[in-house]
């Protein structure tokens, strides 16, 4: 049997043409994703007074008074509503899921539609829904993927894996996870960890990362995580914590599935928006960690402040805020949303566990419930272990008990049904 990975490049042939693409791609993704977190910080200091890229998004939403902490979600169920009604309206038909047209497609998006959504997405999302930041610069590294290689008129093969690296690219660029992003590219959207695919996912994500360093920060998204080491109860919670996050994992699975797939449409769509956003608005005054794609949350899970009831709350009330604004026509990410989640389980769930067995750090439990929920709701462990690494610069030290309960809890997410946090939703695209 030949060496899979010298066997040749497969459908997608990597020429010089293609490589120089790579690259331009690379560029544009972090172009594209710094100018993207230009508008979402910019929104955000509107809205809450956040200071730009230096984060504590989480930390002005709890000082704001409750008029001030409710009003930016008004007004972004009004825009939310008008905009993306009469975007739709006037790009029926017109493709603007990645997922969607790299699973079922020849990998070609509209770009008006795409960089609508994009921009819209942004801004609702900075002035407090609870949705993804990343979906907005991973669209439009996969929209300069289909660009590019439309200009240069690439073959399918090479089409889809141009898209599959912009989208990677664009992730990698806004959180600074180049090797991460490259993975997701990889593992998620090409489903494949061959050569030929790793080696332009790794060359675009990098790029574009550096390139989005003209604007964003190049720390950590996650700073002063402890360096939690390995610890025998650690691996012991690994191996029940696993198969609970595996289970909860699947049922977020068929929540996203089930709302996508009944979204609001039509002109009610109009409307939604603002009764979700007004609900988020309502339960927030007591829990203000439901503002935006979850960061705050999960950052304080990592640091272990918070008590078991408030961890155990988050855990059901993000899932059913997100659902919320995804079932209202919303459109955003669900990488954060779903990550965030499994540190807060992560967090009650070792709280419990310390009853039992004290002595390790809740913010270690956190940080092997996030690793196991996402890897379970993407469908893609290594990728999910590699996110959680790079976003902390924590967690290597206790990586056996993380791999275990993220093997775990994948594959029982996998037994269960097999669907992803992406393919749940495929068929409901707009």
């Amino acid at each position: 049997m030949l060496q899979p990975n010298v066997t040749g490049d497969g459908d997608a042939r990597l020429t010089v043409r293609f490589w120089m693409l790579v690259l331009a791609t690379g560029v544009a993704a972090g172009l594209l994703g710094a100018a993207l977190m230009w508008l979402l910080f910019s929104v955000e200091h509107a809205a809450f007074g956040v200071n730009g890229n230096q984060g504590g998004f989480t930390d002005a939403v709890t000082a704001a008074s409750p008029w001030r902490r409710t009003a930016p979600l008004m007004i972004a169920g009004v825009f939310g509503g008008v905009a993306w009604y009469l975007l739709r309206r006037f790009t029926a038909g017109q493709k603007s899921e990645v997922d969607e047209v790299l699973w079922t497609g020849e990998g070609r998006l509209s770009v008006p539609r795409s960089v609508g959504t994009s921009i819209i997405s942004e801004i609702v999302i900075g002035l407090g829904a609870s949705l993804g930041r990343e979906a907005a610069p991973k669209l439009l590294g996969a929209v300069a993927g289909t660009v590019f290689s439309g200009w240069l008129k690439m073959t399918p093969g090479q089409t889809r894996l141009l898209v599959a690296c912009g989208a990677g690219a664009g992730l990698a660029a806004v959180y600074n996870v180049p090797l991460g992003g490259a993975l997701f590219a990889a593992e998620v959207l090409i489903g494949s960890m061959n050569l030929p695919v790793v080696l332009p996912a790794l060359v675009c994500s990098a790029t574009a990362t550096w390139v989005a360093w003209i604007y964003l920060p190049r720390d950590l998204t996650y700073t002063g995580i402890a360096d939690y080491g390995y610890d025998n109860r650690l691996l012991v919670w690994a191996l029940i914590a696993g198969p609970i996050v595996g289970v909860l994992a699947a049922g977020y699975i068929r929540l996203i599935g089930w709302i996508s797939h009944h979204r609001i449409t039509g002109w009610p769509s109009l409307f939604a928006p603002l009764v979700a956003f007004g609900i988020l608005a309502a339960l927030a005054l007591e829990f203000p960690q439901l503002y935006g794609n979850g960061k705050g949350m999960a950052h304080e899970a990592f640091l272990g402040i918070g008590t078991v009831g408030l961890f155990a709350a988050l855990s059901i009330l993000k899932p059913f805020v997100t659902a919320l604004c995804l079932g209202s026509g919303a459109s955003g990410g669900l990488f954060t949303p779903v990550m965030s989640t499994g540190a807060v389980l992560g967090a009650a769930l070792g709280s419990l566990w310390s009853m039992v067995w004290p002595g390790s750090p809740v913010g270690a439990y956190a940080m092997i419930g996030a690793a196991a929920m996402i890897g379970a709701g993407m469908q893609a462990p290594l990728a999910a272990l590699v996110l959680v690494l790079e976003l902390t610069g924590s967690g290597l030290r206790m990586m056996v008990p993380m791999l275990v309960a993220t093997a775990l809890a994948t594959a029982i997410t996998r037994w269960i049904d097999g669907y992803s946090i992406y393919s749940a939703r495929l068929s409901a695209a707009p």
